[in-house]
């Protein structure tokens, strides 16, 4: 992810064509071929997230709305084992220090700014 919401996908660049099948433009391709049933390419199956053959009576239910996530919808996550409470305080804590670490940058750069003659 290049940010929250930009992913670069990898393969885009690679010499072969198509890119091997453990980058991300070798996945879609790779998944595609046997989504047609095509000689060689293996068996399709939907994967949570990733790929989703929506039958027409589906998209009839959705309005035929084609948004991706209506069909597809998102990849399971890790499980997070740490209870609640004692998540919180953790976070609370990294949240304290950061707060403080934000308030001593905020000084030094006061601080320089006031040496430069701009209060």
């Amino acid at each position: 992810m290049e940010t929250r919401t930009l992913r670069f996908l990898t393969g885009r660049d690679h010499p072969s064509s198509p890119p091997p099948a453990d980058t991300d433009i070798g996945r879609i391709v790779a998944t595609y071929h046997a989504w047609r049933g095509e000689k060689d390419a293996g068996d399709y199956a939907d994967i949570k997230g990733f790929c989703k053959a929506a039958k027409l009576e589906d998209i009839r239910k959705y309005n035929h709305v084609l948004t991706p996530g209506t069909y597809v919808g998102s990849a399971a996550r890790k499980a997070d084992n740490e209870p609640f409470d004692e998540k919180m305080e953790r976070l609370l804590g990294e949240l304290g220090d950061q707060l403080a670490a934000s308030d001593a940058l905020t000084a030094e750069i006061k601080k320089n700014l006031g040496a430069l003659g701009y209060e």
